[in-house]
């Protein structure tokens, strides 16, 4: 393999990894402050319990996610030197703000968190929860920013030529807000947002499913219930948002999720497939213009395929792009049915009942997972070949001097460290499970609502 794919593949690595922690921090985090909050209002113990359980799940999520997070920081001086220059003046401003406003606001928060239950008072315990959720949602906002600014630049200005020009910041709002950022932003707030209610969801299903600690856990399964029947509906709403501002903003790449090639016709939307590329089509179950429909409220409106685009700037591997794509769509999709059904089951009383109900919600934890990572390739794979999208090349962004013998022996130790911690976390994770919100069996004592 080449230096190029070698480091793509290194970085989508390390990323991926990375990006199973910070939305359950975020998810899980929304879901504290809601068990923290009943507790100051109603005063009952079992939404303290639930709380400090959850608490230690989040310290382990966080931990890992931030050992995870700093060496992607190192690759883009090592194995990215030509792009870190290139946007160093962009992802500078942003990467800062998210250490000094975000990282910083969740750490200090977090040690009060932890460590503070006895020694603050209740509202100021339940400031720092939300201190603690704020952080990492701002963390998200900064991070989400400067990805957008590489999907849809804006607020900027080219200095230099050739191998030495380089971006800089003209307008930091509009480099902030750019085409694609707030879209982006609210997105990925609810696919973080699902992955911690599904996540809690999981546990207290199989409390349930085993008989363990059945009566708190049906009350913390209620209120990630609710959470991810309100989130999944409105992903929908931000989902179609996003990919309206890709239409007019990255044509190339919303042709490519959909597989269409002809240059100005209208588009189906599929429901799975597979895309020759070579031929030019889609084998698959689709709508008749059901893109052009989404996209335009009209079934006969062109859309814009990628034989209007050189073949040199067209995304490389369009079916990768078009089953990422649809499986976040299928994924989600799904979640809405089950948390809807879910919610029936609830207001006719038979949810706790529905045992292969529970069965499915404890296998549920990985579809938001699965969801987030196949959103981030589709999205990351469709803006190829521009590593900034109409200004750089991924091909002339890596670094010159970095041979692929040198990226290959370090994936290989990224394989090794990353599969280590994540044993490491899988066996943290299941001991604070098996553990359970409580140490005996206090469960009769509790007066559950």
């Amino acid at each position: 393999m080449d230096v190029e794919i070698l480091a793509r593949i290194q970085f989508a690595f390390t990323i991926a990894f990375h990006y199973i922690y910070p939305p359950l921090s975020i998810g899980i985090g929304l879901i504290m402050v809601i068990m923290e909050g009943l507790y100051l209002k109603t005063g009952k113990k079992e939404y303290e319990l639930l709380t400090k359980f959850w608490l230690k799940i989040f310290a382990i999520i966080f931990g890992i996610g931030v050992a995870t997070g700093i060496i992607m920081e190192f690759e883009f001086g090592t194995n990215w030197a030509v792009y870190s220059r290139y946007v160093g003046d962009i992802f500078g401003s942003a990467l800062a703000a998210e250490g000094l406003f975000a990282f910083g606001l969740e750490s200090t928060f977090l040690g009060i968190l932890i460590f503070g239950w006895n020694r603050v008072s209740p509202k100021v315990h339940f400031i720092s929860t939300i201190g603690v959720f704020l952080g990492s949602m701002f963390s998200a906002v900064w991070i989400v920013v400067a990805n957008s600014w590489q999907q849809t630049p804006a607020g900027y200005h080219i200095v230099g030529e050739g191998f030495f020009a380089r971006a800089e910041v003209t307008d930091f709002w509009a480099m902030v807000f750019n085409p694609s950022s707030v879209d982006r932003i609210i997105h990925v707030w609810q696919g973080a947002f699902l992955a911690g209610a599904f996540m809690v969801l999981s546990v207290h299903a199989y409390y349930i499913r085993k008989g363990k600690f059945v009566e708190i856990s049906k009350i913390a399964f209620k209120i990630a219930l609710v959470v991810a029947t309100v989130v999944s509906f409105t992903q929908l709403i931000s989902g179609h948002s996003s990919a309206a501002g890709v239409a007019v903003n990255q044509p190339a790449k919303l042709a490519a999720m959909e597989g269409h090639y002809d240059i100005s016709a209208p588009a189906d939307l599929y429901l799975f497939g597979w895309v020759d590329n070579e031929k030019q089509e889609v084998t698959g179950l689709g709508l008749p213009g059901g893109l052009s429909f989404l996209v335009h409220q009209d079934f006969k409106e062109p859309i814009t395929g990628l034989n209007a685009f050189p073949e040199e700037d067209r995304p490389g591997q369009v079916n990768a792009v078009f089953q990422f794509y649809h499986i976040m769509v299928s994924i989600g999709m799904f979640l809405i049915a089950i948390s809807f059904y879910a919610c029936f089951l609830w207001w006719r009383g038979k949810l706790f009942e529905t045992k292969w109900l529970m069965w499915i919600f404890s296998f549920s934890v990985l579809l938001p997972q699965i969801a987030n990572q196949a959103g981030w390739f589709a999205a990351e794979m469709g803006r190829q070949p521009w590593i900034v999208y109409g200004h750089l090349r991924t091909s002339e962004g890596f670094s010159q001097a970095v041979s692929a013998n040198q990226i290959l022996f370090s994936l290989i130790l990224f394989l090794v460290v990353y599969s280590l911690l994540f044993v490491l976390f899988l066996y943290s994770l299941n001991k604070k499970i098996k553990h359970g919100p409580y140490d005996e069996k206090p469960q009769n004592q509790l007066k559950t609502s």
